[in-house]
């Protein structure tokens, strides 16, 4: 007995549906919902940003961008800059590279390359991503109790412990599990092809990862890292925590030990002191202030954007 199929009719009713005219109400109510998102964000950073640059005009028309960075921290706000707090923060991004990229990739490197899945290597990984969403202030506190607490022997009875160093290595563990998970997921992207065709030609593992594998990864490892370091820029509330203070300080002839192991000031930190005064010049040099950190985390995404292009090209 035939079995007849309505392969005949098939075409017909396709062609019936797609020649309907029925609006997908769901999907275009969506889709305005989305929109509208959109544009209430971007509505609400237009509003931010206009309101932090008229708030910084006074400062612009009395002062020029060289003198208010170069100038030292004071209690007068005609004459007052951002030179210490500056410094501070350079010196912080650089603990915060030293420490947390060489750990970060390596951690990464070893995760991806080395460890085998197991249910130990699994909880590793879920532990490293539960960190990276746990607040900043957090760090701060593990930073009072571990890092401060160690280096209270080292920088003396006046600081406590409280110093530059102790930052860096708060901003530092801040950031390490962003930067482990950046990393990670740039080898994860790498094809298995490359590896077996390393291994095709004789390569040992080494080989394979630091030839073939790393240098592939390297645009997405870039890129994490340095956003990493935007993030660590901003933060202000774990570097409350281990020292970092709002008021007027000064290095004098001090050596750069003898800073490292003293008491510091950073970008964030300023504007969470200067935002509290109730005089209008210190609110204007709050929001120059904002609008140089601003400029300053652009150029930091910029420069991981160029370099992640610039790596791809290469390869």
């Amino acid at each position: 007995m035939a079995i007849t199929t309505p392969r005949a009719y098939a075409p017909d009713a396709v062609r019936r549906v797609l020649q309907r005219k029925k609006r997908d109400v769901r999907g275009r109510t969506f889709h305005v919902g989305l929109v509208a998102t959109l544009l209430t964000s971007v509505a609400i950073l237009v509003i931010l940003m206009v309101d932090v640059v008229l708030d910084s005009l006074t400062v612009w028309e009395t002062r020029s961008l060289g003198s208010f960075l170069t100038s030292q921290l004071s209690a007068d706000p005609a004459v007052a800059g951002i030179a210490q707090a500056l410094y501070g923060s350079i010196v912080l991004m650089i603990f915060t590279i030293a420490i947390a990229f060489p750990l970060g990739i390596s951690a990464a490197i070893y995760l991806e390359e080395y460890a085998r899945d197991t249910r130990f290597t699994r909880i590793i990984n879920a532990n490293i991503r539960n960190l990276a969403g746990v607040p900043s202030i957090v760090y701060g506190i593990l930073g009072l109790a571990l890092f401060v607490k160690a280096l209270e022997s080292i920088t003396g009875p006046q600081v406590h412990g409280r110093s530059v160093i102790s930052g860096g290595f708060t901003l530092g563990l801040l950031v390490l599990p962003i930067v482990i998970i950046t990393t990670a997921e740039a080898l994860r992207a790498v094809p298995g092809g490359i590896r077996e065709a390393a291994y095709g030609v004789g390569a040992t593992q080494w080989q394979m990862i630091r030839q073939h594998v790393f240098p592939v990864a390297a645009p997405g490892i870039l890129t994490g890292t340095i956003l990493s370091i935007g993030r660590a820029f901003g933060e202000a509330a774990p570097l409350l925590m281990v020292g970092g203070i709002t008021t007027f300080f000064q290095a004098g002839d001090a050596s750069i030990v003898e800073q490292l192991q003293g008491r510091f000031s950073a970008l964030p930190v300023l504007v969470f002191s200067w935002v509290r005064f109730p005089q209008d010049e210190f609110r204007a040099l709050t929001a120059a202030l904002i609008i140089v950190m601003l400029v300053v985390l652009l150029l930091i995404n910029a420069t991981g954007i160029y370099l992640r292009n610039r790596y791809e090209k290469d390869l």
